[in-house]
């Protein structure tokens, strides 16, 4: 497998790519986007810092690429959606510069709160005014944190040692967190009317960009202190040039802009702004680290040790995809029957978890089912990274619920399919610890294992049924390896599924189908 570096990696990390006998490593870095554009359609993966641009033009251009992964956390430089669609997983490394960000941020915090850089400047220029530069301490004050993810954790811990009260909001915060920080969680409405600072620590997306802007400048402390050591935008810029030239914002840090280098922006000209040219993650340690995070992730991925840290697909620690991974089996199998079963066009998919299972991450096993719905009409072109992306292309909806109470079975998936023509429903669960069964297709029970080739057949529950199947399927050399029966009563409409060792001939199939008290048979091949 080939893999193409593009951007600048400490050498750790191509280490670690260089030492797999099954990796080739290639680095070119400076590559314009018409020489990657012809260079990347022979790798099965591209490395990338913040300066390659991989727009959806090369996504578009690459014929084996398996897997984008990026030295650092932000990915405004991968086109995320583009690559969804072509089923290319796309990794960052979220915990390799966490400690060098949180630090430049009380960097940033401090420099703001004693006017370090403005005094350096003035004492650099030949002048000793001490008055002009005093200061205010940390101690006491109230540190507002936006994002408590990796950083703003860190960010957390790093403020209470200086004696700050913490403040944070974030809409996932759980009230374990909150207790062991030993933090308080408000609404962000609530943050911004009671904290001194200010600091933010989330990615930016549509719903954070410009979450700081005019309406909630206004509703702040007069003399607030803005830091952004996130993402440019998060803050919008308009607002926050208007709320320091009003007094309204004391000062402000940032490290990130919304347009880089920000050199023709008014910002530069203001006494109460310190700026720096995005440094957060820039120490010798952050670069080895997300260098070392990277290339074991993809060394991973390429070798099928493991997915982690992808970010258009859901990963999980060893110790809970042990448990996660027969149900994303069971899933995928249910998705496929469903498709092969419905007649017409698919409009919905209502995925309901019942019992332990809807305590756990379920998106993989959504992904999985939805990638059994769609792959019998698409084939290879669909797969876990872009199963609900392509689903959601083709106007069907995917509908997930949770229910934590057990009825007949400790673990249950309940999945509806909506067509244009017909509702289908059918049940699954796992018996103990890997042994998928379909327990439930509409109003009949069963137990079928969802393997191989599969005869579905709607019957009338009358004797004899039995025994012209067995008997056409004898003649063919068609051996049955399983059955089950569900009726809705005796002698009223039933269902039969067989597991059979082979290919059904159509001409087969269509015998079964006119013997006498069968309405319908189909074949499903999982």
């Amino acid at each position: 497998m080939k893999v193409l570096v593009s951007d600048k990696l400490a050498k750790e990390g191509l280490d670690i790519l260089q030492k797999e006998k099954k990796i080739q490593v290639d680095v070119k870095t400076g590559l314009g986007p018409e020489e990657l554009k012809k260079l990347i359609r022979d790798y099965d993966a591209l490395v990338v810092r913040s300066g390659t641009k991989v727009t959806k033009d090369i996504i578009q251009a690459a014929k084996k690429l398996k897997i984008i992964g990026r030295a650092g956390v932000g990915l405004d430089n991968v086109d995320v959606e583009a690559a969804s669609r072509k089923g290319i997983i796309v990794m960052n490394a979220p915990g390799g510069n966490t400690i060098s960000t949180a630090e430049h941020t009380m960097s940033m915090i401090l420099a703001l709160s004693r006017n370090i850089p403005q005094a350096h400047a003035s004492l650099k220029a030949g002048l000793w005014d001490r008055k002009k530069f005093m200061g205010v301490e940390l101690y006491g004050k109230t540190l507002g944190v936006i994002g408590l993810g990796r950083i703003g954790t860190e960010v957390a811990r790093r403020a209470m040692s200086f004696g700050m009260k913490i403040v944070a909001f974030d809409p996932y915060l759980s009230l374990d967190k909150v207790k062991t920080l030993q933090i308080e969680g408000a609404t962000l409405k609530d943050l911004f009317k009671r904290a001194d600072y200010i600091t933010v620590h989330t990615p930016l997306t549509k719903e954070t960009k410009h979450l700081i802007s005019d309406k909630e400048i206004a509703l702040m402390k007069d003399g607030v202190k803005l830091i952004n050591c996130a993402r440019g935008g998060i803050i919008d810029e308009r607002a926050l040039l208007k709320g320091l030239k009003s007094g309204k914002v004391a000062a402000c840090a940032l490290d990130v802009f919304e347009k880089e280098p920000p050199l023709e922006s008014e910002l530069l000209k203001l006494n109460n702004v310190v700026m720096t040219p995005h440094l957060g993650a820039s120490t010798e340690e952050a670069q080895i680290n997300v260098a070392i995070d990277i290339a074991e992730q993809m060394t991973d991925a390429l070798l099928n040790r493991g997915i982690r840290n992808a970010v258009n697909a859901s990963t999980l620690p060893p110790e809970i995809a042990e448990i996660v991974q027969p149900f994303v089996t069971l899933a995928e199998k249910i998705g496929s029957l469903q498709s092969q079963l419905c007649a017409g066009h698919v409009t919905k998919l209502k995925i309901e978890y019942v019992g332990e299972i809807s305590n756990y991450n379920t998106a993989p096993i959504t992904a999985a089912c939805a990638k059994g719905m769609l792959e019998p009409f698409m084939g290879e072109t669909v797969n876990y990274i872009n199963a609900c992306v392509l689903a959601k292309e083709r106007k069907i909806t995917i509908e997930e619920t949770k229910i934590d109470r057990v009825e007949n079975f400790t673990n249950l998936i309940s999945v509806k399919t909506k067509t244009d023509k017909e509702d289908l429903t059918v049940w699954g669960t796992v018996f103990a610890k890997n042994d998928p069964r379909i327990v439930k297709i509409n109003e009949y029970y069963v137990e079928a294992h969802p393997k191989g080739y599969m005869l579905v057949i709607k019957n009338k529950d009358l004797p004899g049924v039995v025994g012209q199947i067995g008997t056409l399927l004898g003649e063919s050399k068609i051996n049955i390896a399983e059955m089950t029966f569900g009726r809705e009563k005796l002698g009223g409409n039933a269902i039969s599924v067989l597991n059979v060792d082979s290919d059904i001939p159509q001409k087969v199939l269509e015998k079964i189908k006119k013997c006498k008290n069968i309405y319908d048979a189909k074949l499903i091949h999982l």
